[in-house]
């Protein structure tokens, strides 16, 4: 029995130190858990960055028109052009040092804001005018564009004012400026409303309104290669900044945004564009600081 219990003793002293020379600080190595511990919280960190996210993904999604020249159309070969879906190709070259790391997602003016509010797309880059009713659902970048809400008429349709408008059938866009200034202020007419801006153009060529509603910069553009028609020199509302948008609370991807603004102004980056896409189609006459807002600048 005495030599049975010196074994079981001598058996429990090597169980006790194997014991503390794993748990104690003497080099012992880790417990076999501890990496997958610390992985989730690096993964955190990454994920609460927005920007890391689109970088990691490899692509900046952005909600552009193709459908409203010179700003957003497409080519011959059915790729995003003009003025702002180029200016968005810059956004993706300096964000993610080559202009092609972009998926262009083609929207109307009444889904820009859903699209953002449903993550299809990070930004939207798509003659959005800055509201006060806007910036209650979206967050907007500082401005890239000016424009003023006007309206197009057939010469010979007898419409000289917007007074002139009482009672007859004016054609808008839906989800545009147009469409929310003339249904809140302007119950005396009968809107005729479309979801994309060509199809509203056709509609006044058709005759099925006297007029359209729309921003005056797309207006002057498509007057000007229509003969018989001409844009009424008073405004629906005054003149109005232009921006990119992004979802309410994405303060960081804003904040590149204007950042990056800011640079392309010393650059005069949107001079170049409007040289490239805007100047013949308004005219020389037209002078580009009515139409641009270099480097966010609203003034």
């Amino acid at each position: 029995m005495k030599k049975g219990t010196r074994w079981l003793s001598a058996g429990l002293v090597i169980i006790m130190g194997l014991l503390a020379g794993c748990g104690g600080q003497g080099g012992g190595s880790a417990p076999a858990s501890a990496p997958s511990t610390a992985a989730p919280a690096s993964s955190k960190t990454e994920g609460s960055s927005y920007i890391q996210k689109i970088r990691d993904r490899g692509k900046l999604v952005v909600g552009v028109f193709t459908d409203k020249p010179p700003f957003g159309t497409v080519d011959e070969k059915g790729s995003p052009t003009g003025f702002e879906n180029e200016l968005a190709r810059r956004f993706a070259k300096d964000l993610l040092g080559d202009e092609s790391k972009i998926e262009f997602v083609t929207v109307e003016p009444a889904s820009r804001i859903p699209y953002l509010q449903s993550d299809k797309v990070d930004l939207i880059v798509a003659n959005m005018t800055v509201t006060e009713e806007r910036k209650k659902a979206v967050d907007f970048t500082n401005p890239n564009l000016k424009v003023a809400t006007q309206v197009l008429v057939k010469q010979d349709a007898g419409i000289r004012s917007l007074a002139d408008l009482k009672g007859k059938k004016v054609i808008v866009t839906k989800g545009t400026t147009a469409d929310i200034f003339l249904t809140k202020n302007r119950p005396d007419v009968e809107l005729v409303k479309f979801d994309k801006n060509t199809e509203s153009l056709q509609a006044l060529k058709d005759g099925r309104g006297v007029a359209y509603a729309q921003d005056n910069i797309i207006l002057f553009s498509w007057a000007r290669k229509n003969p018989g028609f001409t844009v009424l020199p008073e405004k629906l509302e005054k003149e109005a900044p232009l921006a990119p948008a992004v979802k309410k609370g994405n303060t960081e991807l804003r904040d590149w945004v204007n950042q990056e603004l800011e640079k392309l102004g010393r650059e005069k980056y949107l001079l170049e564009l409007y040289n490239k896409y805007v100047k013949d189609e308004l005219g020389p006459e037209t002078n580009p600081n009515d139409i641009i807002v270099e480097g966010g600048k609203w003034e």
